[in-house]
């Protein structure tokens, strides 16, 4: 019997899922959750084998708490590039989209609980899609730009030129398609990319 949890904002959506999942031989559902500060005591409690949790109640909390067992996570599209954190850790993580039948939850459920991946193709090139465009000096530069510092001091604190500072800034700009180094900042900003 694969023990499940279910961490899914929205009552009616969690409740459909969790009669589906009982609804199969070898899956049962142990605990339903609408919050995300109540993983980690309920999967102490429980143990489940599984725990199904909607990308929007992740944070690092959780992430600890489920670190005992695999996690299907089930994710809007809209919100794809918060999954690039998620797939650079190599844990034992599902990813599926909250628009795929419930069956592909059962499948993925019985997947995970036999150490396989599960792995929605579509989703994860939308993340990989969305990241950040910026290299890592580049967002280096754009945080220290969005902290205020001028070109000389974010020179010095590189260990670059003001020349190769601002030929950077242009290009950055460029890179997020804006029209001034304030806009960019923005830009990265409302992206996650600083």
């Amino acid at each position: 019997m694969i023990r499940t949890l279910l961490a899914l904002d929205g009552a009616l959506v969690r409740g459909a899922l969790a009669l589906v999942l009982d609804a199969q031989h070898d899956i049962r559902v142990v605990a339903e959750l609408d919050r995300g500060d109540r993983v980690r005591p309920v999967v102490r409690e429980h143990r489940p084998d599984v725990a199904v949790v909607d990308l929007a109640l992740l944070d690092g909390d959780v992430h600890a708490a489920v670190a005992a067992c695999p996690v299907l996570v089930l994710a809007d599209r809209r919100r794809a590039r918060d999954l690039c954190d998620m797939l650079a850790e190599g844990r034992a993580v599902g990813i599926l989209g909250t628009d795929v039948a419930p069956q592909a939850v059962v499948d993925g459920v019985r997947r995970l609980a036999r150490g396989e991946p599960v792995v929605d193709a579509d989703l994860v090139v939308a993340a990989l899609a969305e990241a950040s465009p910026l290299t890592g000096r580049e967002a280096e530069i754009l945080t220290l730009t969005a902290a205020g510092s001028p070109v000389g001091e974010i020179a010095a604190a590189l260990g670059l030129s003001a020349g190769t500072v601002r030929n950077n800034l242009t290009r950055i700009t460029r890179k997020c398609g804006a029209r001034t180094r304030v806009e960019a900042v923005r830009i990265a900003r409302e992206a996650g990319w600083i």
